[in-house]
C-alpha cells in the first residue's frame, strides 16, 4: 500500500474488493454507501468504504455481513476491528480496504467524506428501491 503515482489505475483486485464490501452493506439496507479511493492521498489503505446504519443494531449486522463476505467469497480476514460492542462506529481495516459502518449522527460528526474528499469518490448504488406504481 505504497503512495499510488498520480495518475496510476486503481487495482483492479482491490477495487473489487471494495466493492464487494460495498455490496455486502447494502445486503443490510445500509444507507448512503460510498468508495473513496485513497491510494493517491495516503498511505493508510487504497479504498474506504463507508456507509451509514441507523441504528446500532443495524451498525453492528452491517460490519458483520461484511466479514462474512469477505471471508467467504475472499478467504480475507480483518487484519483488525474497533467499535463493534458499542455498535456507533465500527471499523474493519483489510489493509488495502477499511470499511466505516456508522450511524448518521457519528458520519455527520466525523464527515469523512469530506476530510478524505481529495480523494476519487463514488457513490454505490447497488440495489435499486422498490418503486410504487
Amino acid at each position: 500500500m505504497a503512495d499510488a503515482p498520480p495518475g496510476a489505475q486503481p487495482d483492479p483486485q482491490t477495487e473489487a474488493m471494495a466493492r464487494l464490501a460495498a455490496e455486502a452493506c447494502d445486503d443490510r439496507k445500509a444507507v448512503d454507501i460510498r468508495l473513496i479511493r485513497v491510494d493517491e492521498v495516503s498511505s493508510l489503505a487504497d479504498w474506504f468504504v463507508i456507509c451509514s446504519g441507523l441504528s446500532d443494531v443495524q451498525v453492528r449486522a452491517i460490519a458483520r455481513s461484511v466479514e462474512d463476505k469477505l471471508e467467504e467469497q475472499l478467504g480475507r480476514l480483518p487484519l483488525r476491528r474497533e467499535g463493534q460492542s458499542e455498535g456507533l462506529w465500527v471499523l474493519i481495516d483489510y489493509g488495502e480496504v477499511i470499511v466505516h459502518v456508522l450511524t448518521p449522527a457519528e458520519r455527520e460528526y466525523y464527515d469523512l467524506e469530506a476530510f478524505w474528499g481529495h480523494g476519487d469518490q463514488v457513490r454505490y448504488l447497488g440495489s435499486a428501491p422498490a418503486v410504487n406504481s
